[in-house]
């Protein structure tokens, strides 16, 4: 192997584990800024909790939304609103079908263009972005 070819891959192995280093540190700052935030939630809860003048309210609230759940109910009994419901249910599934494709399809662009551009029918310039977060793995 030429020195050219093991430099550039300890400077790969290099800066692998600098990405690697800062992954773990900001997944440790998003599990400490989300407990954060849950227990300042907690704490701002057990304020409004405490205040008379919100817990009426609330109440209030509950009241009006069980009736507007009931009335919404009612609406959607009815065959005309059923029709557009299930219209709905057909449009975001075929929705969720396209974008799974659309993403395939411009993952496949990139791979055969080398370009994280590209232009639209209307002569619009779009850039190809990815979105990638952490999930745990399945045992």
């Amino acid at each position: 192997m030429s020195d050219t070819n093991q430099n550039e891959n300890q400077n790969q192995a290099v800066n692998l584990l600098s990405v690697e280093s800062l992954i773990n540190s900001y997944t440790i700052k998003l599990d400490e800024l989300q407990k954060d935030s849950r227990e300042q939630k907690e704490m701002l809860q057990t304020f409004l909790d405490n205040d008379q003048e919100y817990l009426d309210a609330a109440k209030e609230a509950d009241k009006l939304a069980k009736i507007k759940t009931l009335a919404k109910q009612k609406v959607l009994k009815r065959s005309e609103a059923q029709v557009l419901v299930d219209k709905l249910k057909e449009i975001s599934s075929e929705l969720r079908e396209v974008k799974t494709a659309m993403s395939d399809y411009l993952t496949q662009y990139i791979s055969l263009s080398g370009s994280r551009q590209i232009e639209r029918p209307d002569g619009v310039l779009m850039d190809i972005v990815h979105s990638a977060k952490l999930v745990k793995k399945k045992s």
